[in-house]
């Protein structure tokens, strides 16, 4: 038997192996850390779902203020429900999706902030069992909404690095990974806040 003659084959057989093995890992890994950017995702989401269950309690605790403002309540309730209504796909996340979710976000932040500075008007309502546990829940809740975005950012470095590195770039385009979006602050969140007294 020639060996030579199938020595040709043999090292084609096994460039073919080591190609397919290596494609197959940087796809692989390119979806496993698609996975962890979902699931840093869906935490991001988790965080900012229990701020909004909590805003529906709190405003159920300050409708029992007979004349607190209901335009504050109002502003309140649409941001939440404007809020809810963005939605973001977790398997292609853009920077456009990221900025209406975060700019829906930001206005029922804002409107919170604007309904705790009413608060400090009625003593009563300040003074309420229920209200102070919520709004300790709610600065908990805002705490786990900047730690689940940091964490999201985290997941996303390291799969838009493996998929846009050389030659990791032709294979991940070819199996159609993109890209995927950081989390942003919000526009104008660089200036210092005005504080009046």
């Amino acid at each position: 038997m020639d060996f030579k003659k199938f020595l040709p084959w043999i090292i084609g057989i096994v460039v073919i192996i080591g190609i397919y093995s290596w494609v197959k890992g940087i796809n692989n890994t390119a979806v496993n850390l698609s996975q962890n950017v979902e699931q840093s995702w869906g935490d991001v989401q988790t965080a900012y779902q229990r701020r909004n269950d909590l805003i529906g309690n709190l405003v159920n605790t300050v409708k029992g203020a007979a004349d607190f403002e209901k335009s504050t309540l109002t502003a309140v309730i649409e941001a939440r429900a404007k809020a809810t209504s963005v939605t973001v796909d977790p398997t292609n996340i853009t920077p456009e999706q990221l900025a209406a979710f975060n700019s829906a976000q930001s206005g029922v932040s804002s409107s919170l902030s604007k309904l705790l500075v009413t608060v400090e008007k009625y003593p009563d309502l300040k003074a309420n069992e229920n209200f102070l546990k919520l709004q300790d829940e709610l600065a908990s809740t805002e705490n786990q909404i900047l730690t689940a975005r940091t964490r999201f950012n985290e997941a996303v470095k390291p799969y838009n690095t493996h998929i846009k590195t050389f030659p990791n770039s032709i294979f991940a385009g070819m199996f159609g990974f993109k890209e995927k979006a950081y989390f942003q602050s919000v526009a104008g969140a660089e200036k210092p806040v005005e504080v009046k007294f």
